[in-house]
């Protein structure tokens, strides 16, 4: 295995992925989403109050970025995630390209490394699009009011801007954990449906059960979980412990699914 090697392979699937309707759409998505949702909440009267932050919408732009990190942690990650880790594997075995692309000069280690690094930058360009659409769509349609944090102190612009841009980063790793998590479905059943559902219904079900009553320490040991670490930055006195605990069990999610998915396709019969 080569980094020659691998960044061939990364070089060709992104190509093909810059041709794809689905990661344009997704794209898309995550520039206008945020901005749909901040004109909502400019013309209506209700607010998401059930949400952290979700008072807070039409008082500092601020609290939009935060509202929709919240959303995105239930419905948006997975999906993300999902959508081209979940395919990238389980393409070649749609179209029977395997035998073809094996018969180069790229290894099967080569293959893999590349199209994971591609699974995982696609899915963290889409967060960080996300982000970035969700700031601007607070702050150009909100305004940039100082934010009251969960403290109750009021951060101006700038602070509220820092604050918000390190919750968004926080979620980098848990990406990170449910994309291997999808390259690893997508090895193991070689179905595109399977490794773009299935991670997405496992990340709601990880969601599910932490509403029901049980022991802190296995909440704690799932990735989703992770995803709720930025909480504790948006205090008077921040704790850094919750998000050193989540990038410690999103790292081992992510090794855990890609050792899984690696030996699979190395042990794999493809003739």
């Amino acid at each position: 295995m080569s980094l020659r090697g691998i960044a061939a392979v990364a070089s060709v699937e992104c190509a093909k992925l810059a041709f794809q309707w689905k990661t344009r759409l997704m794209i898309l998505v995550c520039v206008a989403g945020p901005f749909v949702f901040a004109g909502a909440m400019r013309i209506q009267d209700s607010m998401p109050s059930d949400t952290l932050f979700g008072r807070a919408v039409k008082e500092s732009g601020f609290a939009t970025p935060l509202v929709i990190l919240g959303f995105a942690s239930l419905w948006a990650f997975p999906v993300i995630s999902s959508l081209v880790g979940g395919d990238l594997f389980a393409s070649e075995d749609r179209y029977g390209t395997w035998k073809t692309i094996l018969t180069r000069a790229r290894s099967r280690a080569e293959f893999f490394a590349g199209k994971t690094l591609v699974a995982v930058g696609f899915a963290w360009l889409a967060a960080a699009v996300l982000a970035s659409s969700s700031i601007a769509a607070g702050v150009f349609v909100l305004g940039a009011d100082p934010l009251i944090d969960l403290s109750g102190m009021l951060q101006p612009a700038p602070e509220a801007l820092r604050l918000v841009a390190l919750a968004w980063a926080t979620t980098a790793l848990p990406v990170a954990a449910l994309t291997a998590v999808a390259v690893m479905v997508s090895v193991l059943t070689r179905s595109s449906a399977a490794g773009i559902g299935l991670p997405v219904v496992l990340a709601l079900a990880m969601q599910l059960s932490t509403l029901v009553d049980g022991p802190e320490l296995p909440r704690r040991l799932l990735v989703t979980t992770a995803f709720e670490a930025w909480h504790m930055l948006l205090t008077t006195t921040p704790s850094y412990r919750p998000v050193i605990d989540a990038a410690i069990v999103s790292l081992v999610y992510t090794v855990g699914s890609l050792a899984v998915a690696y030996w699979a396709l190395q042990r794999r019969d493809i003739g």
